[in-house]
């Protein structure tokens, strides 16, 4: 069986409505599956038609209390009751997806309510296919994970699989024997590169929300700034090489079954008309885009080597201080033990005093 779903709600964030109507306070719900993590938007009356669904259906209310509503204050003027509420929701979405007791979150209404799959086969399918879990405003859920420094790390791995993706297609339009395939490839491509770009703005929106709030140390707001700037230059660079082909395809000179020519295909291998056919392999690699996809990939991996090493390095460093403290105390151990002999044998020798004195 499955583990539970781990669920918290980290930050609220307050609704745009773009026909005038009045706002109103959203809770963020993060929930951390073993495939994947992501985030549900619901407001408070949500939570309140939950409860009284799944308490219909099972009978019983369930473990921990929904917090009652506030007829004289509004979550939209009042930031303690927002907060207050927001804690009050965690628990009681947290008793429920933590009680041994599986009655309340086995009900339709709750697998409704956070997106859930109706079965393990669905929630893989779902997962394989990058569709998530019927998310209906997954641009805004998303915006709201990345103001949460766990999910933001989350995040930042879906954008570096899109990146992983994009270079999968740029490799296969680029040793595509036919037109067809190489257009579907690089149109690919450019899909995975535009989620990409979701990721960087959402990413970079959210850790200024991080950083303002001051929820991390100012190394790791670093750190993570450096993550983005990377992502931003592996972006562009992507950019450039799904742009280098194309227009020799479309401008092309492709003969009149729509195919490119014996003569075009070795010009973009880079050798002349009388030159001998090369392989495969020995093509592949004369291709620019090819080589240029390489030379990102052994750049990338170099970058995570380099990554590795100072962790590694750190790491040393740490223990290295961790001994030296040990050292220390172990020195500041045996000073007090010499004190604590001497002081034993000047209170034997006053109580010697004292004897002698009666």
């Amino acid at each position: 069986m499955a583990p539970p779903a781990e669920i918290t709600i980290p930050t609220t964030s307050l609704s745009k409505n773009d026909d005038g109507s009045k706002p109103y306070t959203l809770y963020n719900i993060t929930l951390r599956l073993p495939l994947r993590t992501y985030v549900v938007q619901k407001r408070y009356n949500d939570f309140a038609a939950l409860h009284q669904a799944i308490q219909t259906h099972v009978g019983t209310p369930p473990p921990a209390p929904l917090p009652a509503k506030s007829w004289f204050k509004s979550t939209i003027s009042s930031p303690q009751l927002t907060e207050d509420r927001r804690r009050g929701l965690e628990t009681y979405m947290r008793g429920i997806a933590e009680s041994p007791d599986r009655r309340w979150r086995d009900t339709p209404a709750w697998r409704a309510f956070l997106n859930l799959p109706n079965s393990a086969s669905n929630s893989a399918a779902s997962v394989r296919a990058g569709g998530g879990f019927g998310i209906p405003n997954r641009d805004a859920a998303r915006n709201a994970g990345a103001q949460d420094p766990g999910t933001w790390l989350d995040l930042h791995k879906e954008m570096k699989a899109e990146f992983q993706e994009a270079r999968r297609c740029l490799s296969r339009r680029d040793n595509a024997t036919d037109n067809a395939t190489a257009l579907e490839a690089g149109a690919a491509a450019k899909r995975s590169l535009v989620k990409a770009s979701g990721y960087i703005t959402s990413l970079g929106d959210g850790l200024r929300v991080i950083a303002e709030s001051k929820r991390l140390g100012e190394g790791e707001i670093r750190r993570r700034k450096d993550l983005l700037a990377a992502a931003r230059v592996d972006r562009e660079d992507l950019d450039k090489l799904s742009s280098s082909i194309a227009p020799n395809m479309k401008a092309g000179a492709l003969g009149s079954s729509g195919m490119p020519s014996a003569s075009d295909k070795m010009a973009l291998l880079g050798g002349a008309g009388d030159r001998p056919r090369a392989s495969g392999r020995d093509a592949g690699a004369r291709q620019p885009g090819v080589l240029q996809l390489r030379q990102q990939m052994m750049h990338e991996q170099d970058q995570d080597v380099e990554s590795l090493t100072k962790i590694v390095q750190r790491q040393r460093e740490i223990a290295e201080e961790i001994n030296s403290e040990v050292a220390r105390q172990n020195e500041m151990l045996e000073a007090v033990d010499d004190d604590v002999s001497r002081l034993d044998k000047k209170t034997n020798i006053a109580k010697k005093r004292v004897k002698n004195l009666r």
